[in-house]
């Protein structure tokens, strides 16, 4: 089978998730006998693909694609729309053309169904729902990362369920060198949150709850991991709640940084208001790292039995979960072994597996 993915994707991250997802299914793909896996991406900015890599992007990869998007969409018209040699043709994203070639299937994958369900928390500029509408019309097929996505998919946009599948990520955070152990930067026990922090991550929500336990403010640090530094408006509402300015902090770095920080940390905390699948949690479960997570959209499905679960919406709800996991050792460590029981259903080999038996199933 001659699988090509488009280069959307690649030409929009450096690093990210989307990117990532595309960039571990390409090659798990190519590892598998009989597939001829293909990325076309004339000019690209991402930073995953190495000499080790077992595909790449047939291009070059610049600083930024600013000037170049006229020569990609331009060489996508002459040179693959015209081909005959394509089973499968996966976007990476969502375009408001079609580039597929003649006699290719038409692949996309849904991640959520965010723009529509909070659209408020979106500019009225912000045009991925109206793309994301055309490239599911003109679809063959559509895989979901998740149940929930699906179902939302289904609702939001009235698509046909013969028309889709469910095919859960995978994770990659796997770095466990125990000497890193030993120079943690850590002077106080700490609850780690991790990722972007605006609207629908509801980080304003958790550090509302971590302000109303006086046994949280006083015994843990709370430590954000990536998303840019605190704002001006975290920093304000910080001040308002009353908490220390050197108890919540933001420190950043690559994977085996963060590796560390979630195997020091007493929990991790996703407080998030939606999710289409949900990384982080899989991520600490892999680290030996309590999770404590919301209790809406695809995160139950994901999590399942190995998180402390709480309603996000609900401040007084994510500290009372917190402060149990906290305070109950053997509730830590219930988590931590139903955690590595589950973490053994995600990996990107099986991703890549279920997604080639959906492309085979669409072909036949």
């Amino acid at each position: 089978m001659r699988i090509l993915f488009d280069q959307q994707i690649f030409c929009q991250q450096k690093y990210g998730g989307i990117s990532r997802y595309f960039y571990e299914l390409a090659n798990q793909l190519a590892s598998m006998e009989g597939q001829q896996v293909e990325i076309f991406a004339p000019f690209y900015i991402n930073e995953y693909f190495h000499r080790g890599s077992k595909v790449s992007p047939h291009g070059i990869k610049v600083s930024r694609v600013h000037h170049t998007r006229f020569l990609n969409t331009a060489a996508l018209c002459l040179l693959v729309r015209p081909r005959r040699d394509v089973d499968i043709y996966h976007e990476t994203y969502y375009s408001r053309s079609d580039y597929c070639p003649r006699t290719a299937i038409r692949m996309l994958t849904v991640f959520d169904m965010i723009h529509e369900k909070l659209n408020g928390q979106f500019s009225k500029s912000d045009r991925a729902s109206q793309d994301k509408a055309l490239a599911v019309e003109r679809a063959d097929h559509i895989i979901c990362i998740s149940e929930h996505t699906r179902q939302d998919l289904i609702e939001l946009f009235g698509v046909n369920t013969a028309k889709t599948s469910v095919v859960h990520l995978g994770f990659t955070l796997t770095n466990r060198d125990e000497s890193l152990q030993k120079r943690f930067p850590s002077a106080r026990p700490f609850l780690l949150y991790v990722g972007n922090r605006f609207g629908y991550k509801n980080f304003e929500g958790l550090l509302q709850a971590y302000s109303m336990s006086f046994r949280l403010m006083r015994d843990f640090d709370l430590i954000c991991f990536g998303g840019g530094e605190l704002t001006a408006r975290e920093k304000g509402l910080i001040q308002q709640l009353g908490l220390p300015a050197e108890s919540v902090r933001h420190v950043s770095g690559d994977d085996a940084i963060l590796a560390e920080y979630y195997r020091a940390a007493s929990a991790f905390v996703f407080p998030s208001l939606y999710e289409g699948f949900g990384i982080p949690p899989l991520e600490a479960m892999s680290f030996d790292c309590p999770v404590v997570c919301s209790n809406v959209s695809s995160i139950p499905e994901i999590v399942g039995n190995a998180g402390e679960m709480f309603d996000p919406h609900e401040p007084d709800s994510i500290r009372e979960a917190v402060e149990r996991v906290v305070n109950d050792d053997a509730l830590r460590q219930g988590l931590i072994a139903r955690g590595r029981e589950r973490i053994k259903l995600f990996s990107w080999e099986r991703c890549a597996r279920e997604t080639l038996d959906v492309y085979k199933q669409v072909l036949s």
